[in-house]
């Protein structure tokens, strides 16, 4: 397996980096654990949830994705697993319960932490652009928890090359 670094930083990924939209959703826990496996095995250390994911199915309440890798990395060397998961999503029926404000990121970090049983991520990325949020207040919240140590590096998905040049 081949690693780059991450953007600008000193971290290195593999080039490939596992997905887990899926996880519980379309595929069962098992078969999960399986793919986790194989791509340990192959030597990609670089695995990409959200906390939302497998909100949308039935049954689900989000987090599920979080949650089996969670469980999984209980049989692995955390320094050897590059995490990253996203912020965003509707988590729960309350207004702040999505979105990027200061309060839901600080509730839906420590939600993560405790679904993947880590005490930091490695890459906290934004989901989306949140429209109804000050930039500033989303980039202080997230620097602070690089500051409290819950988070190593932060990112963005899903936004315009001119989002992110502001």
């Amino acid at each position: 397996m081949e690693y780059r670094r991450l953007g600008r930083t000193g971290l290195k990924v593999s080039e490939f980096c596992l997905g887990t939209m899926t996880f519980r959703w379309t595929s069962t826990e098992h078969q999960s654990y399986q793919v986790l496996d194989r791509a340990f095995e192959a030597g990609i250390n670089f695995i990409d949830t959200a906390d939302v994911y497998s909100r949308w199915a039935p049954g689900n309440s989000g987090g599920v994705a979080e949650q089996v890798i969670g469980n999984w990395l209980r049989t692995k060397p955390r320094d050897q697993v590059v995490i990253a998961t996203k912020v965003f999503g509707r988590m729960g029926p309350g207004p702040n319960d999505e979105g990027l404000s200061r309060r839901h990121i600080f509730s839906a970090v420590e939600n993560s932490l405790r679904r993947l049983g880590v005490d930091y991520i490695d890459l906290y990325q934004v989901h989306r652009p949140d429209w109804e949020t000050p930039l500033d207040e989303t980039l202080h919240a997230l620097d602070d928890l690089v500051t409290a140590g819950k988070v190593r590096y932060i990112g963005a998905s899903n936004f315009a090359a001119w989002h992110l040049m502001k």
